[in-house]
């Protein structure tokens, strides 16, 4: 692994961490899926960060329209803390809550969305990431230009 390949797994490790925090901050963790699906992928100088297909809900809501997935519902119920649970069948919460859903769009959706990516992948940190493997790229090209001249010198 090179030194910006290096750079590049530290730092997208560490925003992978901001963002299980973060996460966890908005109250959002219920199986612990979501935090396990979070991939830091460095290949060479590109970086990436994949998840759960659910991450943009997690972002952005989810608008009215279309019933979300039963069956996801019903895990959720099962994964949080439901004080309704017991006085209501598993099944028939987890259609109330799909069809609240389908009218009127997630709370996430109504507040217009939430900022799981936004607070911790900022400008400025894309930057600093950018200056970091920059930094390299300019130490590594002045070494290299010294012993060439230094070499031509002799």
């Amino acid at each position: 692994m090179t030194s910006q390949s290096a750079i590049l797994e530290r730092e997208f490790e560490s925003i992978k961490q901001d963002l299980i925090a973060k996460h966890i901050e908005l109250g959002m963790p219920a199986s612990g899926n979501w935090e396990r699906s979070l991939v830091v992928d460095v290949q060479r100088l590109k970086a990436t960060i994949t998840g759960a297909p659910y991450t943009e809900q997690l972002v952005n809501g989810r608008e009215p329209g279309k019933f979300p997935p039963i069956a996801a519902i019903r895990q959720w119920i099962l994964d949080k803390p439901i004080p309704f649970l017991g006085k209501i069948k598993l099944s028939s919460l987890a259609f109330l809550i799909a069809r609240k859903i389908a009218k009127e769009g997630t709370n996430y959706f109504k507040q217009g969305g939430t900022d799981l990516v936004e607070a911790v992948i900022t400008p400025e940190r894309i930057q600093s990431i950018i200056d970091k493997v920059s930094e390299f790229y300019i130490d590594s090209f002045t070494t290299q230009i010294t012993g060439f001249l230094k070499k031509m010198a002799a």
